[in-house]
């Protein structure tokens, strides 16, 4: 009786190791997934650095750094540090700063907004309004608030969308390149 127990549980286990297998698979493709679209997200706040132009004074000296400050993603600012190293976008050296939820930007040019509750929400882009400084996010929520560029997935893919008015708002000129990449541009200059 035992030996039929045995190759009964054998034959099971036969029967689910495909589905186990299956299961397996979906689970490391689900945490590969988080990676490559922080890879992205970073590749993306680097490449929008040297499509958008701040206005006269938001830079110290010609060659000092373009900050992009990150808001509640730690994991994109450590990937965002590894993808802008060395790097710089029109003369200006690339550096992150890694920001508080509720800390002032401070000199930033560009301020990724991430996990973040509404009210800090509307607490940082009411703070930033007006300011020369790109916000971007990834919350449907901070775009209706008034951020510039909001990452959406369109097509299984990461894109992005821009908010004009806020930009006019913010004296930043984005470039027609930029704008013709986004999957949806809104609003006009105000």
């Amino acid at each position: 009786m035992q030996f039929a127990s045995q190759s009964g549980l054998l034959g099971l286990a036969r029967r689910l190791l495909p589905l186990l297998l299956f299961m397996a698979a979906c689970v490391c493709a689900q945490a590969q997934e988080v990676p490559l679209m922080r890879q992205v997200k970073a590749a993306y706040l680097y490449k929008f650095a040297g499509f958008v132009e701040w206005p006269e004074g938001s830079f110290v000296r010609p060659d000092s750094p373009l900050v992009i400050g990150v808001m509640g993603a730690d994991a994109l600012a450590e990937q965002l540090e590894q993808t802008v190293a060395g790097h710089s976008a029109n003369g200006h050296p690339l550096q992150v700063k890694k920001l508080k939820k509720n800390e002032a930007p401070g000199n930033v040019h560009i301020l990724f907004l991430g996990a973040l509750d509404k009210a800090s929400l509307q607490d940082v882009i009411a703070a930033t309004r007006n300011q020369p400084l790109l916000t971007v996010s990834d919350n449907e929520e901070a775009h209706a608030l008034g951020s510039i560029v909001n990452f959406v997935l369109a097509d299984d893919r990461l894109r992005f969308e821009v908010a004009l008015k806020p930009a006019s708002l913010a004296r930043i000129r984005i470039s027609a390149r930029m704008l013709s990449a986004a999957v949806k541009v809104q609003g006009g200059a105000t």
